[in-house]
This record gives structure tokens, sequence and C-alpha cells, in this order.
């Protein structure tokens, strides 16, 4: 299901990211790394992440292990690195890499658990810029459901 309908498109719209470019754009790697490809990226403006989630991923031997769920703050970095991707997208090239701290989260909200098996699509959006700190919005969706909200910031550092 692909769960974009809320993304407008513009002349500089890129349509997927695959997972190589992500690489390449953050420097997120296994088993950190929270998204698979981002698609919609709409510079300056938001990106849908993709999440496949899979009963191999190592956070689910131990939570929990007869119920597997995704643990709600792996839930809000794949939402700061959808977001990242963004950034990099809109600011461009000499950017790749460069290191995004968490300055805030404010109203997370987990609304259903993200089980393995889910494909979570994670709608992020710019609200604002002021120098290196971005401010974004977020909602994570599993089959067209909000399952986590969240708007935080982030800086840019040169690592």
């Amino acid at each position: 299901m692909n769960d974009n309908s809320d993304m407008k498109a513009t002349a500089r719209t890129v349509d997927i990211v695959g997972i190589e470019r992500v690489m390449e754009m953050i420097p997120h790697r296994y088993p950190f790394l929270m998204i698979d490809r981002v698609i919609n990226v709409v510079p300056d403006v938001g990106a849908i992440g993709i999440k496949n989630v899979s009963i191999n991923e190592p956070h689910f031997q131990g939570h929990f292990p007869r119920r597997p769920v995704m643990p709600g703050v792996l839930i809000i970095e794949s939402m700061a690195q959808s977001a990242a991707v963004l950034v990099v997208e809109t600011l461009g090239k000499a950017f790749e890499g460069k290191l995004v701290y968490f300055m805030s989260v404010d109203r997370a909200r987990f609304r259903k658990p993200v089980t393995p098996g889910d494909v979570m699509y994670v709608h992020v959006r710019k609200v604002r810029q002021r120098g290196p700190v971005w401010k974004f919005s977020a909602e994570a969706k599993v089959d067209g459901a909000v399952v986590a909200e969240a708007t935080y910031s982030a800086m840019i550092l040169d690592s």
C-alpha cells in the first residue's frame, strides 16, 4: 500500500531514495538504521520514510519475546532519520553524512503497536528552520492508521 496521499508534488519532488542513497545521506548503519527508503521527497517541505518491520531485528529479542512490539523510541528515531534525508535533499551534497542531534521531542503519542510484518510509513513535514536548527512534525502510519506522532527539533553539526 502506497500511503502518500498527503504529500504535494512539485517539480523538485524526488520519487524514491533507495537504501544505498539513504546510507550515503545519513551516517546510521545496522542495527540502528530505522528506514529502508524514502519516497515523495519535496525539498524544504516533507517526505515519507518507509520502514519494513521484520522479526529479525535485534530489539525484538527482548521487546517483547512473546509479543514483539517495536519500541516507541525507535519509531521516533525513524521519524528523525526520515527528516535527516529531507534535510540533505534540501541542503545538498555538502550536508551528506553530517550528524543531526535531537534537541527536543514534543507531543509524542503512541496510538497502536507496530509489530513484525508491518510496513510503517513515516510522514515528516518541516515546520521551520533557523540556521542549523530544524523543527519537524511527523506521523507514523501502518495500513493508513496513525500509530505514532510527534514534533521534534534537531541541529545539524559538522561532526
